[in-house]
């Protein structure tokens, strides 16, 4: 199988072709990794490659997989191969190895996906950039020396590129999303609960992450959902498996009662910039469903946006420093020596200076919004606001300058982080991560189904796509809405590679 030929399926397409026996799993498996040797020098989404052990799993794959065979990569964060590295971005752990698969892994694998290799993602999946000091950053290919966005950024550059169809990926403030519209993917966040954590977490970051993929069509999404779904056995949460996401996409969903919106209410406070382009393609969103039949209205969501900032920094801060405390545990290197970056050590000790009666204040604030949500579906069924504020960053833009890590560094300084909370570094900190990127958390903290579109190319080549959030527990309706769309709007998902070439 040619590379050409390779890259015009999506996954449920070559699942088609192997089960019609018009090429062979082998085929398919080599097409991907002579895909990741021509394009990831360059591109630099996969951090390191399982050829070898690929080849035999591919060997003993049941014939009635619904993936039969198909190649995907795994994010180097959270979705552990059984004795294999798992780095999380972050040079502290390139020695440590999780003794089984995770469960993502784990049922992907039973699904017929092969796990081919691991994706770039910023240290410990903090940034909504993909920058670790200790791996290459992977590049848009929709243009040399942009950003694919992050934490899920070398996922995206894999799917969007063209190395493999689909890729897993994780989303806890916008993982999923904000790459999949950095680099025109569709990229879909299930319902909090919906999908199993490793049973050493339970749940990360309060429920705020879940896993699934990026996509290039919403039936390879669906179909993964499919076989993926149900929380694992000493999950938090009692969901069950269900099934009807890939049957779901036949029909058009009912006349849905929409809001649109440009995320005022969530940027607010935070110096957000809203680009001509990425407000173009919420206009495009909204005229396209009201053309679809749906009843369209301009409403904002009525949640206070700097107090979900708040909240949702405080919880990042007091889980990095458990997570800081648990890396030095496993590696048996004290904290003060991890091999981390210095905004991670400074943040880290932020987190280790909370009182706990702020963190738990800060995840009361949560189900706050998550009621207010609530009420807001009882008249909307779904709602349309931006991903981010713009197209795609140029790499380096967002990272912290070496100004700002020299402050960081202070702020590691026994003591100093305690005068640093007082004085409200805090509000700074919610400005400096949460500018360019203020409207995908909400759905993170209430755990809402949310989902980027690829409906919009800006003037300069860059991708836009448009965030969709749906009620608790509707994921099959807001698949279906994407499938409609995805007719509608006919996405053509060609690949960006003559343009990154040129």
């Amino acid at each position: 199988m040619q590379s050409h030929e390779y890259q015009q399926y999506d996954a449920t397409g070559l699942a088609e072709l192997i089960r019609r026996r018009e090429v062979s799993r082998a085929d398919v498996l080599e097409a991907a990794f002579k895909a990741i040797e021509a394009l990831n020098p360059a591109l630099k989404a996969v951090v390191r490659t399982r050829f070898e052990k690929a080849r035999r799993e591919s060997e003993e794959i049941a014939d009635d997989a619904l993936f039969g065979g198909v190649p995907t990569l795994s994010k180097d964060l959270l979705m552990g191969l059984a004795g294999e590295p798992l780095a999380s971005g972050c040079a502290a752990l390139t020695q440590w190895r999780p003794k089984e698969d995770s469960p993502i892994i784990h049922r992907s694998k039973a699904a017929g996906l092969v796990v081919i290799g691991q994706t770039a993602t910023p240290e410990l999946g903090l940034m909504g950039i993909t920058e670790p000091k200790a791996f290459p950053h992977p590049v848009n290919p929709w243009r040399k020396g942009y950003s694919p966005g992050g934490s899920s950024g070398g996922a995206a550059v894999a799917v969007a590129s063209g190395i493999v169809p689909l890729a897993l990926a994780g989303d806890g403030g916008g993982s999923i999303r904000i790459p999949a519209s950095y680099c025109g993917l569709f990229g879909f966040k299930p319902t909090r609960g919906r999908m199993p954590l490793d049973p050493n977490h339970g749940e990360v970051w309060q429920g705020a992450v879940i896993e699934h993929a990026l996509t290039r069509s919403v039936r390879d999404s669906a179909a993964l959902l499919e076989k993926v779904n149900g929380m694992a056995p000493s999950g938090p949460y009692p969901v069950r498996a269900e099934t009807g996401f890939v049957t779901a996409l036949a029909s058009s969903p009912k006349r849905l009662r929409i809001a649109v919106s440009l995320g005022e209410p969530l940027s607010r406070g935070l110096g957000t910039q809203l680009s001509s382009e990425v407000k173009t393609a919420v206009n495009k969103a909204a005229a396209a469903l009201t053309e679809m039949g749906h009843e369209v209205e301009w409403c904002e969501p009525a949640v206070d946006g700097e107090a979900l900032a708040d909240s949702y920094l405080t919880l990042y801060l007091g889980h990095l420093a458990a997570d800081l405390s648990w890396i030095s545990q496993q590696t048996g290197v004290p904290m003060h020596r991890l091999a981390i970056e210095p905004s991670t050590r400074a943040i880290g000790r932020l987190g280790s200076k909370l009182l706990a009666q702020d963190y738990e204040l800060a995840k009361r604030h949560w189900h706050v919004v998550a009621e207010q949500m609530s009420r807001f579906h009882q008249r909307f069924d779904a709602l349309v606001m931006p991903v981010t504020a713009d197209t795609a960053p140029e790499i380096g833009k967002l990272y912290p300058s070496a100004a700002r890590e020299r402050l960081m560094s202070v702020l590691a300084i026994p003591g100093a982080s305690s005068l640093a909370l007082k004085a409200g570094l805090l509000k700074r900190l919610a400005v400096d991560a949460l500018g360019r990127t203020p409207f995908t958390q909400l759905a993170n903290l209430t755990g809402q189904p949310a989902m980027s579109v690829p409906l919009h190319m800006a003037a300069n080549g860059l991708p836009v796509g448009v965030q969709i959030v749906g009620r608790f527990g509707e994921d099959k309706q807001l698949l279906q809405l994407a499938a409609a769309l995805e007719r509608h709007d006919a996405w053509q998902h060609q690949l960006p590679l003559q343009a990154f070439r040129s």
